[in-house]
């Protein structure tokens, strides 16, 4: 056991320096102190000492201030060089030949050429230099004598004395005599600070240049936030790439690095620039490397977008403002005009803008659509804001299930003739048999189209937001068949394919809205079946190719890389659509907000255009149907529909009862009640009042039989 150690202290506040009582502390078992080794203590010493702040400024500071003189002697020494040899002209040579500019190429050769044979030329006019020199200095020396001799007989003559001959002559002796004592005094502390001078020369140089490693760069020039895109900056930047056959070109290439780039051009709140890279530097590894690309321009990762142009071994670069991408773009054309109309086949929707500051329009005529993304990233707004646009389209009539329930598509309530709102399974079946009822809509349109090969339909556009929902539900009907599920016994993923597969053609076409894309929610035969497919920001590039396509990703498009709530409405298109630059696969575009005040108003201004629409939120099944009274609910309050809106809506109301209507069963029924239709403008029209009249004298007739 070992000794218990006995600790002598004072109180830590004594009474006075000479009374203060000794206190005596007891520590059982205390183990004994070590001492620490001397190597130990250096050594944290050492380390305390080198990560200090201060150190650390002064380790930099040195670095730098020896590196700009280094660095600066390198760059005259190059400048040098190039200015008394052909190297510079080889240097451009080669990387015209590097990017395929031949004719680049013939023309500085042409440059080297004149050069070598000038500087031939100034070599030969050096043999007979030293000889035409001495002839002139001698002739020249001989005409200064004469001047100075004639003009000390002149004094001589005005002062009468003969000394006055040689007056000038011995000034101007008199007078370099002093130079050369001049020259003989300066010249040694010259010598002594020449040295000094040509340092501080070449550390002015580096200094310019800022020739050192970043690290070693001032904070305020190391931040370098802000700063414009110059081809130099780009140069270096592709340089310290870490890419070893891209830096060495650049290197053998020097200043003449710039040639690889195209012109940079103001492109929105930002500059474009393309690279052609050299022969053995493949495009994937710049792309791979797009946050290191970032950092060396100074700019965040999603500042910087590289993509794929049509030129063979060349990367575009889109490299925004400092902060750009965080400011707001304006407000919708269809909130700022109230004059705004639309057309489904001819115009396009505003949509946003592409990162140039463009207007991005998407064409929607005869094209199913697909939009993905996190959870709350915009995906609905994205949605709506097309729907917005083409409701101003007074033909197009919309079928919605909103499987979110939360009312984004509330507005939508007296334009569109089947609104589904809710998450629970009884809507999925809902949904499910809505996208049912478009596939009979479909159907009778192939078959009117086959019997009238000029048949032109109204479009129909049936829209499913939080269409994950739909695929992972897995309730059965009573035939055991799963409504959800990415199988060829799921109702709902087979109502999909058949759209996708035939509905284009008679401008029946789905759009779908879906969170955090996975096979198990949007099965891959369904997101091909998509003519346009956007996505806004995902956590993987898998999950991007999924919704995307592999093309689109390998050309560029990185949805995966847009920052999760900060990127909000900024999603990535793939669709011909949509005006993309020649050779890319994808357009990154920052859409519109419309906040759910103005679709309201959008929504009213539609309304206002069509004659009025009965809006049905739930679909009736397996019923027996009052054809009459489902004729005057679908009219509603208008004054009179056209007969085949109404067979439309009668086909959204009841597919298994309505689906195969035509004109002459429509017709058929409403003769036999009296409430026949009409002409209105041209065109055959059901009235409200007639189909009302007939309903009442109906009812009548049925309650005196029952007297």
């Amino acid at each position: 056991m070992s000794e218990n150690v006995v600790h002598l202290h004072k109180p830590t506040d004594p009474p006075t320096p000479d009374t203060a009582p000794t206190v005596l502390t007891v520590v059982p078992d205390a183990p004994p102190t070590r001492p620490v080794p001397l190597w130990v203590r250096s050594g944290r010493a050492v380390k305390s000492v080198a990560t200090h702040e201060r150190a650390k400024t002064v380790v930099r500071a040195t670095a730098r201030h020896g590196l700009y003189t280094v660095n600066g002697g390198r760059i005259v020494a190059r400048r040098t060089w190039d200015g008394r040899t052909g190297a510079r002209y080889e240097r451009m040579i080669r990387a015209a030949e590097a990017a395929g500019n031949l004719e680049a190429a013939e023309e500085w050769e042409e440059r080297l050429t004149r050069f070598r044979a000038a500087r031939h030329h100034r070599r030969m006019d050096l043999l007979h230099s030293p000889v035409e020199a001495a002839k002139g200095v001698a002739v020249g020396a001989g005409m200064s004598i004469g001047v100075l001799v004639a003009l000390g007989i002149v004094m001589a003559i005005n002062s009468g004395q003969a000394g006055d001959v040689i007056t000038p002559l011995s000034a101007t002796i008199d007078f370099i005599a002093l130079l050369i004592r001049i020259v003989q005094i300066v010249w040694g502390p010259l010598i002594s600070i020449g040295p000094f001078l040509a340092l501080l020369a070449l550390w002015a140089v580096g200094r310019n240049q800022q020739a050192a490693p970043n690290w070693a760069l001032p904070a305020n020039v190391r931040s370098g936030e802000g700063e414009p895109i110059t081809p130099s900056i780009v140069v270096k930047a592709l340089r310290d790439l870490g890419v070893p056959a891209l830096a060495r070109a650049i290197k053998e290439m020097g200043d003449a690095g710039a040639s690889m780039l195209g012109p940079i051009r103001i492109a929105g709140c930002g500059v474009e620039v393309d690279v052609t890279l050299p022969s053995g530097v493949s495009t994937v590894e710049v792309q791979n490397r797009r946050r290191k690309l970032a950092e060396n321009l100074t700019r965040h990762e999603h500042e910087v977008f590289i993509t794929i142009p049509q030129a063979a071994r060349t990367v575009r670069l889109w490299i925004a403002d400092s902060g750009a991408l965080d400011e707001p773009i304006g407000p919708s054309p269809l909130v700022t005009d109230e004059t705004l109309t639309a057309d489904y086949a001819k115009g396009k929707a505003p949509w946003g803008q592409d990162l140039r500051g463009d207007a991005a329009a998407l064409s929607l005529y005869q094209r199913h659509l697909l939009i993905t993304g996190l959870s709350n990233q915009g995906k609905t707004a994205a949605l709506r804001a097309l729907a917005l646009w083409a409701c101003l389209d007074r033909r197009v009539e919309f079928r919605i299930a909103d499987l979110k329930g939360a009312g984004d598509w509330a507005m939508f309530d007296g334009l569109a003739t089947v609104l589904i709102q809710g998450p629970a399974d009884e809507q999925v079946i809902e949904a499910t048999e809505m996208v049912e009822g478009l596939v009979e809509e479909m159907n009778r349109r192939i078959e009117v189209r086959r019997r009238d090969p000029g048949a032109v339909f109204p479009p129909l556009i049936g829209i499913v937001d939080e269409a994950q929902v739909a695929f992972m539900c897995p309730v059965k009907d009573e035939d055991g068949r799963p409504y959800g599920g990415s199988k060829a016994v799921s109702r709902y993923f087979m109502a999909v394919r058949k759209v996708h597969n035939q509905g284009r053609v008679v401008d029946v076409l789905l759009w779908e809205g879906t969170q955090d894309p996975t096979d198990q929610n949007l099965p891959k035969l369904v997101r091909e079946g998509a003519h346009t497919r956007a996505s806004l920001a995902l956590g993987t590039e898998s999950q991007a190719r999924m919704a995307l396509g592999d093309k689109a990703v390998d050309g560029g498009a990185a949805p995966h890389l847009l920052r999760q709530g900060l990127d909000k409405g900024t999603l990535v298109v793939a669709s011909d659509g949509i005006e993309i630059p020649a050779g890319q696969a994808s357009l990154t575009v920052r859409t519109h907000y419309i906040d759910d005040e103005a679709a309201v108003a959008i929504t009213e201004r539609a309304k206002a255009l069509r004659d009025g629409v009965t809006t049905l939120h739930s679909i009736d099944r397996g019923e027996e149907r009052d054809p009459l009274a489902d004729i005057a609910a679908v009219i509603g309050d208008a004054p009179r529909v056209r007969t085949q809106e109404v067979i439309t809506r009668l086909a959204a109301l009841n597919t298994d009862a309505y689906a195969g209507w035509s004109f002459i069963d429509l017709k058929r029924v409403l003769d036999a009640a009296g409430a026949e239709p009409y002409k209105s403008d041209g065109r055959m029209v059901v009235g409200r009042d007639r189909v009302a009249r007939a309903l009442a004298e109906r009812d009548a007739e049925g309650s005196a039989s029952a007297e």
